[in-house]
């Protein structure tokens, strides 16, 4: 089986992808990340989505490109340049929300906010608030996060901080989880529904 094969990419991503190159951009979800993105957001009609990381928009063209038209997707980003893109290419889509705002901020103003799918995309909701992002999480709802696996542009330390927070997330009770060794390294995490 080759997972690379017949991945059919969301209707704007050629788009976004040729300008997030131009842009020097160089975080953005891999394809591998991007298809599962999409399948699991197909796995949750007439939910809530968060995206913490909106970067140009790459990863935010898959989760839009698995939600049914119930569902809504509330995107958050600091850099106003690089939201632009994403605005550009997917603002027209009415279950989107794109907010240009520090992840530290918005989550602290949205503490009582709940969400059926979080994709923690940067270091707010990962290595940063972990606790506050997850308390949004509704029981059933999916947390997912990717570059677990140690990345070339990652900064000196940062595995460390990596390896931190796959032992935190490992001792909690209040998540099923599973880490997957393929892509750039994921976690994904479904909130229990007892709260065990």
């Amino acid at each position: 089986m080759d997972e690379t094969k017949q991945i059919n990419l969301p209707p704007k991503y050629l788009g976004i992808q040729e300008k997030t190159h131009l842009s020097g951009f160089s975080m953005a979800s891999d394809v591998l990340t991007g298809s599962l993105l999409r399948t699991l957001a197909a796995s949750k009609p007439a939910s809530r989505f968060l995206e913490l990381g909106t970067g140009t928009g790459l990863s935010t063209s898959w989760i839009l490109d698995g939600m049914d038209q119930k569902s809504t997707l509330t995107s958050i980003d600091n850099d106003e340049a690089f939201l632009s893109i994403a605005r550009e290419y997917l603002g027209s889509d009415s279950r989107l929300e794109l907010v240009n705002s520090d992840g530290a901020d918005w989550v602290l103003s949205h503490l009582t906010n709940e969400y059926d799918f979080i994709f923690a995309d940067t270091w707010h909701g990962k290595y940063l608030l972990l606790n506050e992002v997850l308390n949004m999480l509704d029981p059933g709802g999916i947390y997912i996060i990717d570059d677990m696996i140690e990345q070339p542009n990652w900064p000196e330390g940062h595995g460390e901080k990596a390896e931190n927070l796959i032992n935190e997330l490992e001792t909690r009770k209040d998540l099923t989880m599973t880490k997957l060794a393929w892509s750039t390294g994921l976690i994904i995490g479904v909130k229990s529904l007892n709260n065990q």
